[in-house]
């Protein structure tokens, strides 16, 4: 197959792809989750005038001239509202939170009065009324969270403000990892030189749980084409809706995950893109599971699960965002002109005294390269055929930090 772009290929992993079911779900339970529904608050916000201060609830007419003497008919605290009407020449004792009393149009702070028994004398004259008026916050009925919303912490106690304990959410994503490879080893086993620690896998689950879907580990498979065969059975009996392989994604003699999907009845999309890092990524389409099959050098893993299996998991929940936002920059370093593919060069972000971000391309951008990935803050995007650019010349970045 011919080499595609970034553009192409991520249209075609996003094409007919469809919300997953919804599921209804406690509120505490629903940080991370992409809301299937609009909603409106269910009730008014504050619901009642109420006091801001610790004070003395009066009416203005009663406080034109001070000092003046009230008398004192009782006290509303909060979740204990007073019980009666206020008239001029009253006053009654409330606090921060409580319900403004009938009658009442003001606050006048504690600090402000003096106080003898039932008599309350106003000393000086308050700086404003200190009264939340009913719906200051929001209205009974009114539309606050819109369809396909991640919800946010601060999403979270809106929601309960609200008066919502359980909210409806598309299903998480269930996300199928097919590590192959006859080197590979799990963690703390990586002593034979011979052997290459698997951390592709490890790395992939954090960020498919960073997008609130579940990671089914099918552990490392051997290249051996019909062991990887019944790996993919197993991620179709497992109901994923995507399965990524990491490694054997080329086009050598033991890359053989296209043979396994074509034994597997599973027709590719594509396979190459014209990108770096990247280019052997392949799409099998399934008629029950997308299969994203990555490049096993652990920076091509991430870079491709972060441009195109990220925004498919995001449009699998109904998610209006599905695509990282690019941000301006300006380079730190001159870079030479690109060839036919687009570059994602991992680099390290600055604030230049201005205030402008400044991306610094890290000289080494061998896609084996845990470490630098690591220190990276960001991915600079250079179009194909981009010419050479100059330190300080004008750059789009894509920020990777959780």
């Amino acid at each position: 197959m011919a080499l595609i772009s970034v553009e192409e290929a991520l249209a075609r992993v996003l094409d007919g792809v469809t919300t997953l079911p919804t599921e209804e779900i406690p509120i505490g339970e629903a940080h991370g989750r992409v809301l299937a529904g609009t909603l409106a608050s269910r009730r008014t916000q504050p619901p009642a005038d109420l006091s801001s201060m610790d004070g003395y609830a009066v009416q203005a007419a009663d406080i034109v001239t001070v000092p003046a003497n009230l008398r004192l008919i009782g006290e509303s605290a909060a979740g204990k509202p007073f019980d009666g009407t206020m008239r001029a020449g009253e006053t009654v004792r409330v606090f921060t939170g409580s319900v403004m009393p009938q009658g009442a149009e003001q606050v006048v702070p504690q600090e402000n009065v003096g106080r003898n028994g039932d008599q309350v004398t106003i000393n000086s004259p308050p700086k404003s009324k200190f009264v939340r008026r009913q719906g200051l916050d929001f209205k009974a009925g009114q539309v606050m969270l819109e369809t396909g919303h991640r919800l946010n912490a601060r999403d979270i106690g809106l929601l309960a403000a609200m008066d919502y304990a359980r909210v409806t959410v598309a299903r998480r994503p269930r996300v199928a990892i097919l590590p192959t490879g006859d080197e590979l080893v799990a963690p703390g086993t990586g002593d034979a030189p011979d052997r290459i620690v698997a951390s592709n896998p490890h790395a992939l689950a954090a960020l498919i749980r960073q997008e609130n879907a579940e990671p089914i580990d099918l552990g490392i498979v051997p290249d051996k084409l019909e062991l990887i065969t019944v790996a993919i059975a197993r991620a179709r009996e497992l109901q994923a809706d995507v399965l990524v392989t990491l490694g054997g994604a080329s086009v050598g003699d033991h890359d053989l995950i296209a043979p396994a999907l074509a034994q597997a009845g599973i027709p590719l999309s594509f396979h190459r893109i014209a990108m770096r890092p990247g280019r052997p990524m392949l799409l099998g389409l399934a008629s029950d599971m997308r299969v994203l099959g990555l490049p096993g050098n652990p920076v091509s893993t991430f870079v491709c699960a972060f441009l195109f299996l990220l925004p498919l998991l995001r449009k699998l929940q109904g998610r209006v965002d599905l695509l990282p936002e690019a941000e301006k920059a300006t380079l730190g370093r001159a870079l030479d002109q690109n060839d036919h593919r687009q570059d994602f060069l991992r680099a390290k972000l600055a604030r230049a005294p201005d205030g402008e971000l400044v991306a610094t391309p890290f000289k080494l951008q061998d896609s084996s390269m845990l470490s630098v990935l690591h220190a990276a803050d960001c991915l600079i995007v250079r179009p194909p055929h981009a010419p050479a650019a100059a330190e300080g010349a004008p750059c789009e970045v894509l920020r990777i930090a959780d």
